[in-house]
């Protein structure tokens, strides 16, 4: 049993940058594969990014790639998007999600996932 815990989210100007954080209980978080995923008002959960449990893979949507960074840091439990340059269409609830997996195992699709966090808000103003 995983639970995470998503912090980082809040309001920022178009341009500007967050670093949303999934701390994720349990000793086996290391063997999880992890994606972050996001819905906007009136729309459905998109995928965002995702990382291998090893970290040797990471693939990400069309919308965020050069602008968004997925990372882990298995020692502290600990999962991270870095979103630099945002956009007013990046405006979602940001979920992270993880599933245990193989070494390079990345998810793009939310059924994929078994554990998911509560979300934060990320607003990016115009």
């Amino acid at each position: 049993q995983v639970q995470l815990v998503e912090s980082g989210g809040g309001l920022v100007q178009a341009g500007g940058s967050l670093r949303l954080s999934c701390a994720a209980s349990g000793r086996m978080f290391s063997s999880y594969a992890m994606g972050w995923f996001r819905r906007a008002p009136g729309k459905e959960r998109e995928f965002v990014a995702a990382i291998s449990w090893s970290a040797g893979s990471t693939s990400y949507a069309d919308s965020v790639k050069g602008r968004f960074t997925i990372s882990r840091d298995n020692a502290k439990n600990t999962g991270y998007l870095q979103m630099n340059s945002l956009k007013p269409e990046d405006t979602a609830v940001y979920y992270c999600a993880a599933r245990r997996s193989g070494t390079y195992f990345v998810g793009m699709s939310d059924w994929l996932y078994d554990y998911w966090g509560q979300g934060t808000q990320v607003t990016v103003s115009a």
